[in-house]
């Protein structure tokens, strides 16, 4: 039987954290040495987009974590340490870190992140406005930029369209303009609704 079989029917086909049954995806709890039963954990889309900081922590969400963190898989019991340290401000979530146990290796484990260390605030590329930009967004310029190493000058108003993020800086997104691609700061942009 191969492991995404094995997780499954482990998981009953739901989220091992919230108990979801939809988009849901085999998880390597990181820092992983190789997937394996241990390691590894069945996620809903809810739950990966807020552990891998790509969406804010919705607390009420992981109200879950008071039934999961009992679980007997040590993937589970990790991935609800590592939750509940995010949302420690939170008394339901220190309440529950309070008596949750895990043996030295786990703790271990759960630290080798030091995703433990931060709190439940999430950088995520916003433009002036706060709005989130992702990846394949359209934004309009909200100020002539001059483009550094080049003659060209980005109009006030110039839409972008199917920008990239700049996965390890926030202020920053890629967009062509006049077909030269180009790094543009968030603050300096509008995202365009569809």
């Amino acid at each position: 039987m191969k492991l995404d079989e094995i997780l499954l029917k482990r998981s009953e086909n739901k989220c091992e954290l919230c108990k979801a049954e939809d988009r849901i995806i085999v998880y390597e709890v990181p820092p992983a040495s190789g997937a394996s039963e241990e390691n590894c954990i069945i996620i809903c889309n809810t739950c990966s987009v807020q552990i891998e900081k790509k969406a804010e922590l919705d607390s009420s969400h992981w109200k879950c974590l008071a039934e999961s963190m009992w679980s007997e898989v040590p993937g589970v019991q990790v991935m609800s340490w590592r939750i509940l340290n995010r949302l420690r401000n939170e008394s339901w979530a220190a309440d529950n870190l309070d008596m949750m146990y895990l043996d030295e290796e786990q703790l271990a484990w759960a630290k080798a992140t030091g995703d433990h260390e931060n709190d439940g605030t999430v950088d995520l590329h916003k433009d002036c406005n706060g709005q989130v930009l992702q990846t394949g967004d359209s934004v309009v310029l909200i100020k002539s930029l001059d483009v550094k190493g080049s003659t060209l000058n980005a109009k006030l108003g110039t839409v972008v369209k199917n920008i990239r993020v700049v996965e390890n800086n926030i202020e920053q997104i890629e967009g062509k303009i006049e077909g030269q691609m180009i790094v543009i700061l968030t603050k300096y942009v509008r995202k365009q609704n569809s």
